[in-house]
């Protein structure tokens, strides 16, 4: 768009020059520097180089009124009040015109996400089917969720950008590995099967097959992670034989095959959740099955390299790790700062372990000291989820998060604890309030951006919750 008004050009202009602009037959006059402010790349940059204040006013056919407030914003940085007439769709498609796209987003983004400060704002319905099978979160706060058989897609802005219909009844699994392709797994039918959401076209689909054994066929994917390079998927046959695969992101072909085993005992079924961490190259993997006679699982880290077991869990196990009858019900990992944290599934109490100093008692269960809170203890339903440095726990349909003290001194409580980690180092708040914690169990949570995302069972709808604007700028909209 700018190409159209970038020529002729002129490099003379001052910053404190004044220029003046018909937008849809309304005038308006400003500075260079402040149509420059959007950057040489966007069209007011473009014009601020061929116009003189002198000229006869460029025209643009478009909405004066919205123009008005994306002027003031580069003037500011800020919306003005006046922002509050318009959808977020209106606004965002005239920024994206103007090519200021990323001054709006600065400005209307929500602010450093902080549980203790968070509430919902937003719960996010797609129109087909309300209710979700699967959704993945994106660095920006954008989501992407599964409903039966469909993807639909949400923006940064939580602005519907489009719907697609897989192959599949119903996603049970899914992960954004390109900005554009996801990753998606069922429960119900065979194969890990990539779309590309810009055309909606399935661009390849992975089967684990084994012509030696019988035993492999019609695998279904359970969990999905990904690296730079690669995407790792857990695969679970109807004979209870399981694998992880590793695909080049590059090929979408299989890379190697690793972790295989049966699943005849709790130690022993298919990862459920998949986690890699960056910083040393393995691979977190973990299942728990609840049964009869209450909670069993394990946690188990692989080298996808050499495919090997670098450090194994089981529960129940014994001596204090295991706290033997009460395994953990969910586990997840912070991978900024290598620990990994399980809730127990009979007290609910929370556990932390250095990753940098795994052992065969690698745990610490964190005190919760505060006498305010009311009583949680339950640990049966809890789902847990790491997320900026923060520990987020729904227990049925509440939601608390655990933060690090703001005086903890982890280096050298790391020195004075053979663990590496001292039980006082976090604390616990509630996050919803009484009311929230009613509208189901919590199903999933997951972090995104300056977002959390949390789904419930048998609910319609995923609520997006954002910390508060009070202490920064307060959005209008």
């Amino acid at each position: 768009m700018a190409d159209e008004y970038s020529q002729p050009q002129s490099n003379h202009h001052q910053p404190n020059d004044r220029l003046r602009l018909n937008v849809g037959g309304k005038l308006f006059e400003t500075t260079v520097a402040t149509i420059r402010s959007g950057g040489p790349d966007s069209l007011l940059g473009a014009l601020s180089n061929r116009l003189t204040y002198d000229q006869e006013p460029v025209f643009i056919d478009r909405d004066p009124e919205i123009f008005s407030v994306l002027l003031s914003l580069l003037r500011s940085n800020r919306l003005p009040s006046t922002a509050s007439r318009f959808t977020k769709q209106e606004l965002a498609d005239e920024a994206v015109y103007y090519g200021i796209e990323s001054h709006l987003k600065s400005a209307m983004s929500p602010p450093p996400f902080n549980g203790i400060d968070a509430s919902i704002v937003n719960v996010i319905q797609p129109a087909s089917d309300g209710f979700t099978s699967a959704f993945t979160a994106g660095d920006d706060g954008s989501i992407w969720i599964a409903h039966g058989g469909q993807i639909s897609s949400y923006d940064w802005n939580l602005i519907h950008a489009g719907s697609i219909r897989t192959h599949l009844e119903n996603i049970t699994s899914i992960r954004r590995v390109y900005s554009e392709i996801a990753a998606v797994g069922s429960e119900s039918a065979a194969g890990l099967h990539f779309y590309d959401f810009s055309n909606g076209r399935n661009i390849a689909s992975i089967h684990w097959t084994d012509a030696s054994d019988p035993r492999i066929y019609k695998a279904q994917v359970t969990a999905i992670a990904d690296s730079s390079s690669t995407v790792f998927a857990a695969f679970d046959c109807p004979h209870n034989e399981n694998s992880i695969l590793a695909i080049d992101k590059t090929t979408l072909k299989i890379q190697s095959e690793f972790g295989r085993q049966r699943g005849s005992s709790a130690k022993n079924l298919v990862a459920g959740k998949l986690t890699w961490l960056p910083q040393t190259g393995v691979l977190v993997g973990s299942s728990v099955n609840c049964g009869a006679f209450g909670y069993s699982g394990y946690i188990r880290l692989w080298d996808p390299r050499s495919g090997d077991v670098v450090w194994d869990m089981n529960e129940p196990g014994s001596g204090r790790s295991g706290r033997f009858g009460d395994s953990f019900a969910d586990v997840d990992v912070d991978t900024d700062e290598l620990t990994m944290f399980k809730v127990c599934s009979k007290s609910g109490d929370l556990a932390m372990a250095d990753l940098r100093n795994l052992s065969e008692d690698p745990w610490v269960y964190l005190q919760d000291k505060n006498p305010s809170l009311r009583n949680e203890s339950r640990g049966g339903n809890s789902v847990i989820h790491c997320y900026r440095n923060q520990v987020f726990v729904g227990r049925e349909g509440g939601l608390e998060v655990w933060t690090t003290l703001p005086n903890g001194k982890k280096g050298t409580e790391i020195e004075n604890n053979n663990n590496g980690i001292c039980e006082d180092l976090y604390r616990r708040n509630f996050v919803d309030k009484e009311e929230d914690s009613e509208r189901g169990v919590i199903e999933k949570i997951e972090g995104g951006g300056d977002r959390l995302f949390v789904s419930r069972q048998n609910v319609e709808g995923i609520e997006v919750w954002e910390s508060s604007n009070s202490s920064g700028p307060v959005s209008v909209l």
